[in-house]
């Protein structure tokens, strides 16, 4: 991925895709998808939004015990905006960021998925992901405070921001923070009226700081 590279607005309905894999937290993949969800059909943005899998459609068991059937199976090159979510410290055993790291697929399919136009995000230590696959080495990036070292350690240059948007990059904090990615990337791709009537549909403001290149 080149650093600071803000691709040009594509012509068509922006296309996000949100990643699922088993451990998953709950709350960092509704988040966002909820903010888009409601900026699509309250905010009339054109977009469409899919919960995808690295490999074949499939059940996905969160963290949290809910399973969601995922009919979209690995397919970024129909993305503009792809949104990878993170897990608990469940360590490399038990599903989670740790063991997909230890296991390598999720990573080496990462790796080979950016192309020019397509924006990659991640969601508290989804930038874990991001880092093993590489996509984070020089680049300024920001995850859970808990594991900012370990992103730090993959090469990610850690900008103390809630949001950090580098360019085709963009990685936020914990959990809670995939709300602020989420109204930030609407409010970059549609602009801040948009975003602003997520907001209150929403009831959320919007907190910390966004660090932009």
């Amino acid at each position: 991925m080149t650093a600071h590279h803000r691709p040009d607005a594509a012509t068509g309905p922006l296309r996000v895709q949100v990643l699922l894999y088993d451990g998953i937290e709950e709350q960092d993949f509704v988040g966002p998808y909820e903010v888009f969800s409601i900026a699509r059909s309250a905010a009339r943005a054109p977009l469409t939004i899919d919960y995808v899998t690295a490999d074949v459609p499939r059940t996905i068991t969160a963290g949290g015990g809910t399973r969601v059937e995922v009919g979209t199976g690995w397919s970024p090159w129909d993305a503009d905006l792809l949104i990878v979510p993170g897990s608990g410290l469940t360590g490399p055993t038990r599903p989670g960021v740790e063991l997909e790291i230890a296991k390598g697929d999720l990573p080496r399919t990462l790796a080979a998925a950016p192309r020019p136009g397509l924006v990659v995000a991640s969601v508290c230590t989804g930038a874990l992901l991001l880092g093993a696959a590489g996509l984070t080495r020089g680049r300024r990036c920001i995850t859970h405070q808990m594991v900012k070292d370990k992103l730090a350690a993959f090469g990610g240059l850690v900008t103390e921001a809630r949001v950090v948007d580098d360019g085709d990059l963009v990685t936020c904090g914990g959990v809670t923070s995939g709300l602020d990615l989420g109204l930030h990337l609407v409010r970059r791709k549609f602009g801040a009226d948009a975003a602003d009537l997520v907001t209150r549909i929403l009831k959320y403001e919007p907190r910390g700081t966004v660090w932009t290149s």
